[in-house]
């Protein structure tokens, strides 16, 4: 990335400043705007998440922030309530008291002196979600927004659950925000109340999987903040931009099919980054498109910004399978609409183990399959927060656990982007069962790269809302979706389809081993295929090289350390798959602040014994200030047996060396068609 140090507006940055609200509370937060706002009024964009402005995200603020308000606008970081330094406990992803507050922040926004009363909200991860939940309410000031990586159904395509699979990054993410929610403010900020504050948060934020878990279902709970339930109610202008290692890429087909506002898409190779820092490379001008985007819906700038395609995605070239790339050789490819005209949907029948040709008639036999534990050990994660080293592994040990389907070696090249879809006639042995579907790009050499994938709880074969018990032995037709994907194929090279009936640690298991029969002359593998020929008529944007504000001064004072490391005994059989993600330790040095951040997670089953099947995740935060010192240790572990989830949960907190502060929690949540 390009530091960018002379930005056409002179700027200043506003620390430490408090946002009051209705009910007394104040919220923290920083802005940067332009100088001359005091006299000649800017628009206002609004970053509004619970991550920690003054240190945890202060460089990724520092880089971005920094740089759109030298192009003319003010912009603002605030911590949700009851999170860094702002008053409160949270308590939960995507309240009504979270997403009215954000009301309160805009209008505040907009009735500053330094502001022109126009206003726009703009995030990642969390900051996309309430930005397009914050869209839907229709806030007066409200004129643009830009979502990234994020999604419109809250759960069917968010960390929580898959086709109705409970996935594991439900209990990595919800262990993430039990340690993070139990941090202390800073002490140089809020004063002597910190520690009044700090045990607040450490006694009410809660155990948040405890909730997750008990909505199993698409219930009231998952339907609020899904703006799927109602996408008329978003009237205002939308970018939406993913990236195709990321977990979210769905939704931005989604906003783009089903949103009736101007709109633009934009998927990139990249994992869950903002794409001006994207890994997978390539990296691109990101802040410059974002400049030109508010620059035309905030200041009315006849600029260009809507011309061109409606959605831009990375057309990926094959590539050996790898846990982790620096680059995804692609080229960018545009399409008017979507669903896109220059997309074929073809349907091709399964036949005995392979994929025949289109209209090729065939009477293939009733396939089966009991897949191992261990298929889905090489799966990577549902989403590649940070990149390397979690992408998935060459595919062939998997496949040797599941039912394999391959075309013949490609005559011509395909390229494909969408969804493709699995129409299967299936029976399964067990009232509970799951199906995932893995698409590959198997090289000459046999290796094989995992492409998309997708998974379905058979019970919600009907539906989320009211799953329904299988009966062993009777067919069913099922429809599987698989995340959509821009993936060349070349010639020479086979695509393979691989059915499974487990996909740990990725996603939990069904609660017994299950027999999967595939009857494969009722089966059929849909392909969103692009005609490489005819496809590239539209003109795509050509984006220029990354560029960004100078980082916020940091020091790392000890390394982290990334591992991911597959684990079997074949003595007792017992497997595990281990990751650690530290963070070393950090100093920010404008603020004086060293802080240590380190998780390890470990997934674990002994042979084909389901009840042995658990996730146990440790997570240490400390903070320290020359003799002050506050450190927060959580552990979760979550185990099963057939009929019910148990969970248990330590928290501890240390000031200077000394324990202030313990808690326990033991539950058992009933399991409802999972």
């Amino acid at each position: 990335m390009r530091e960018v140090d002379e930005l056409p507006c002179e700027i200043k940055q506003e620390e430490e400043i408090w946002i009051p609200l209705a009910d007394g509370t104040r919220l923290a937060g920083r802005i940067w705007r332009p100088v001359s706002s005091d006299t000649e009024p800017v628009p206002a964009v609004l970053e509004f998440i619970p991550y920690r402005q003054r240190d945890l995200t202060s460089l990724r603020d520092s880089i971005h922030h920094p740089y759109l308000a030298g192009h003319g606008y003010a912009c603002a970081r605030v911590d949700l309530r009851g999170s860094g330094d702002s008053d409160g406990v949270l308590t939960d992803e995507y309240l009504e008291q979270e997403l009215s507050d954000a009301e309160e922040v805009l209008a505040w926004l907009a009735d500053q002196s330094w502001c022109t009363g126009r206003t726009g909200m703009m995030g990642i991860s969390w900051g996309g979600f309430n930005a397009l939940q914050v869209a839907a309410r229709r806030p007066q000031s409200l004129g643009a927004i830009a979502a990234l990586c994020c999604a419109d159904d809250r759960y069917a395509d968010d960390v929580h659950y898959m086709g109705g699979c409970l996935l594991s990054d439900n209990l990595s993410w919800a262990s993430t925000m039990f340690a993070e929610t139990t941090c202390p403010p800073d002490p140089a900020v809020v004063g002597d109340r910190w520690e009044e504050m700090w045990r607040e948060r450490l006694a009410d934020s809660g155990l948040w999987i405890d909730t997750w878990l008990r909505h199993q279902r698409r219930d009231d709970f998952w339907r609020h903040g899904s703006i799927c339930e109602d996408f008329s109610a978003v009237e205002c202008p939308v970018m939406a931009v993913s990236g195709w290692a990321d977990g979210y890429s769905n939704a931005v087909f989604r906003l783009m099919q089903n949103l009736d506002v101007p709109r633009r898409g934009l998927i990139g190779p990249w994992s869950h980054k903002y794409p001006h820092l994207g890994q997978p490379g390539p990296a691109i001008g990101f802040l410059q498109e974002l400049v030109r985007w508010w620059d035309h819906w905030l200041k009315d700038a006849d600029n260009g910004a809507m011309d061109g395609p409606m959605l831009c995605t990375w057309m990926q070239e094959s590539m050996p399978p790898s846990t982790s790339y620096e680059e995804r050789p692609g080229r960018w490819v545009g399409e008017p609409s979507w669903p896109s005209p220059h997309v074929e949907r073809t349907r091709f029948p399964l036949a005995q183990n392979r994929i025949a040709q289109q209209g090729e008639q065939h009477r293939g036999p009733p396939l089966r399959v009991a897949s191992p534990l261990s298929v889905g050990q090489y799966g990577g994660k549902w989403c590649s927060y940070n990149a390397p080293p979690d992408l998935p592994y060459d595919q062939r040990e998997e496949d040797g656990g599941s039912l394999v389907f391959d075309t013949e070696p490609l005559d011509e090249r395909c390229e494909i982007l969408g969804g493709p879809v699995l129409d299967a006639m299936v029976e399964v042995d067990r009232p509970v069962a799951m199906l995932a579907a893995r698409l590959s790009d198997v090289h000459p050499d046999g290796q094989a790269t995992r492409v998309t994938y997708g998974l379905l709880n058979l019970t919600h074969r009907n539906g989320d809302a009211e799953p329904e018990l299988l009966v062993p032995g009777e067919r069913y037709r099922v429809r599987l979706r698989l995340n959509g994907v821009a993936q060349a194929f070349p010639e020479g090279h086979r695509i393979r389809l691989a059915l499974s009936t487990s996909y740990w640690p990725l996603a939990w298991p069904p609660p017994e081993p299950v027999q999967l029969t595939v009857h494969s002359a009722d089966s059929e593998l849909e392909l969103p295929i692009r005609p490489c020929a005819e496809a590239d008529e539209l003109p795509t944007p050509l984006f220029g090289e990354p560029e960004g504000a100078p980082p916020a001064p940091a020091k790392q004072i000890t390394p982290g350390e990334q591992r991911w490391r597959v684990g079997r005994d074949l003595v007792d059989y017992r497997s595990s798959l281990e990751v650690i993600k530290d963070l070393g330790l950090v100093r920010f040095e404008n603020i004086d602040l060293d802080v240590y951040r380190r998780a390890t997670e470990l997934y674990s089953w002994v042979g084909e014994d389901f009840d042995s099947v658990r996730g146990d995740i440790e997570w240490t935060m400390r903070f320290t200030r020359g003799d002050w010192s506050a450190l927060v240790s959580t552990r979760t572990a979550l185990t099963t047996s057939a009929t019910e989830f148990r969970l248990h949960a330590e928290l501890d907190a240390h000031l200077d060396g000394e324990r202030v502060f313990s808690k326990n929690w033991d539950r058992r949540i009933p399991r409802d068609h999972v």
